[in-house]
């Protein structure tokens, strides 16, 4: 007998779109067949006038990290447990986080204080990127290809400070080559926050000197050109590494779009992200009252970096829309007024997956295939999860979402879990998870809470080889 039914809707699978059910057994996808084809079950779940789509898979969020403002104590951003809670109401079932490579620890050392905060702590299943941290320690490269044949696939490396007095996250270039060869041995990926730091930092001195200094003007501190140069700087470094592929993380300007497409067609294994609010907001909204919930780093561009962004997921240079969560309250996101101490992230782990299927289905005609590779699949592509993750298949484990469509839904901070604000407040969406299952268990249904913070589980992945060879999604 099966465990879980999930009959009567029609189901994104990895072949396309038709009516079929699914079976659940011991955690994992038993099988797909016709409708009515199933087995007697345990319990049954009706889909019917429902979307079935996998999980969705977020690859770049950030829980109990250290909010840090001139003048102001740190403040750690909210904690798995809160902000895995928000995920499964809105359709996401895993998270990917990041370990902080210190230099007073070994790699495995910073690995496991991380995974203790993590550890029966998150209602949903996650993973670590390891960012390595300024001129890394020689020591930390053999350890690094240690913990990446343990699981950890994939490393994080800022070629930025971000702002002045920031320091220490900056991986100068040589440090970045070695790093490439030792996670190109080892079969991961890099995940690459590119910003040039020698034009980002002479803008701040620039419009400091000038007294232009509210956050509005923060589209000229990090610009356009900043992750032009930046970004073919990285990436031809990675072209010369027999095996690296990049993970380009935040994509945000037509430039960085330009130089991944470039790569791309010459046949190396780059990879682009954007966020939802590089899709939905612009420059022009940091002009609005509390403009700077609408801000992350780097900054948001303009209508024409937009455009090229859009255009990019369609079958494009970019394969994920993520979110760079950082869930924190109102009084923390609008601390900071100035250039200089603009807290960056948003809260937007719940909406993602509504906000998407409303803005590539509803109003721009991508297939429903389109949207779970670029909300789910490709980032289980991508950073060594599928089929696990990310697919709707006989073996794949059983996170399953039951999307509504066709709605008119408003968002409302009162009615999300994340914090006491959204930046999405009064968008109208045309798509609402329903019903959410983690491995086999509906943690979610109708509203109703039903997680346990026993079913969250570490995942240990490995990039598939064609990922690494060539541009493969």
């Amino acid at each position: 007998m099966l465990d879980l039914a999930i009959t009567g809707g029609t189901c994104v699978l990895p072949t396309g779109t038709q009516a079929a059910d699914i079976g659940v057994k011991d955690g994992r996808i038993a099988l797909v067949g016709g409708p009515g084809s199933l087995p007697p079950a345990a319990r049954t779940v009706s889909a019917k006038d429902r979307l079935v789509i996998p999980g969705g898979i977020d690859p770049h969020i950030h829980c109990l990290m250290p909010v840090r403002a001139p003048g102001r104590p740190d403040v750690l951003t909210d904690p798995p447990s809160q902000v895995s809670k928000a995920a499964l109401h809105g359709g996401t079932t895993t998270l990917i986080d990041f370990v902080q490579c210190v230099h007073d620890r070994t790699i495995q050392q910073s690995i496991e204080a991380t995974q203790a905060q993590w550890r029966n702590a998150c209602y949903c299943d996650y993973g670590f990127h390891l960012t390595l941290m300024g001129e890394v320690p020689v020591p930390h490269f053999g350890q690094l290809a240690d913990a990446m044949q343990d699981g950890h696939a994939s490393i994080k490396i800022f070629t930025t400070n971000i702002r002045p007095g920031n320091l220490g996250r900056m991986v100068p270039h040589g440090h970045i080559w070695e790093a490439l060869k030792v996670v190109a041995g080892a079969g991961g990926i890099a995940c690459i926050h590119a910003e040039d730091n020698d034009i980002v930092m002479f803008m701040y001195d620039k419009l400091m000197r000038e007294n232009r200094v509210s956050f509005e003007h923060m589209a000229e501190v990090h610009n356009a050109l900043s992750e032009e140069l930046s970004f073919n700087r990285v990436i031809r470094l990675a072209e010369n590494v027999e095996g690296a592929a990049l993970y380009m993380v935040h994509v945000s300007a037509a430039t960085g779009v330009a130089a991944l497409e470039s790569s791309r067609a010459r046949g190396f294994p780059m990879y682009g992200e954007t966020l939802h609010q590089y899709l939905l907001y612009n420059a022009e909204d940091y002009k609005r009252p509390g403009g700077q919930m609408f801000h992350t780093y780097p900054s948001l561009k303009y209508p024409e970096d937009q455009k090229r962004l859009w255009e990019a997921t369609n079958r494009g240079a970019i394969q994920v829309i993520a979110t760079d969560e950082l869930c924190c309250p109102l009084r923390v996101k609008l601390q900071g007024s100035r250039i200089d101490d603009t807290t960056g992230g948003n809260s937007g782990v719940e909406p993602r997956v509504g906000l998407m299927y409303t803005n590539m289905v509803t109003r721009r005609g991508y297939s429903a295939e389109h949207f779970v590779d670029m909300i789910s699949s490709n980032a289980a592509r991508i950073m060594g999860l599928y089929p696990r993750k990310g697919a709707l298949a006989a073996g794949s484990d059983a996170d399953i979402v039951l999307l509504q469509t066709g709605i008119e839904k408003t968002i409302r901070a009162a009615d999300l879990h994340e914090t006491d604000y959204t930046p999405w407040e009064g968008h109208v969406v045309t798509a609402w998870p329903t019903t959410t299952i983690l491995h086999g268990n509906v943690v979610v249904e109708d509203g109703a809470f039903h997680g346990d913070l026993k079913h969250g589980q570490f995942l240990k992945r490995k990039v598939a080889d064609e990922i690494r060879s060539r541009p493969a999604v």
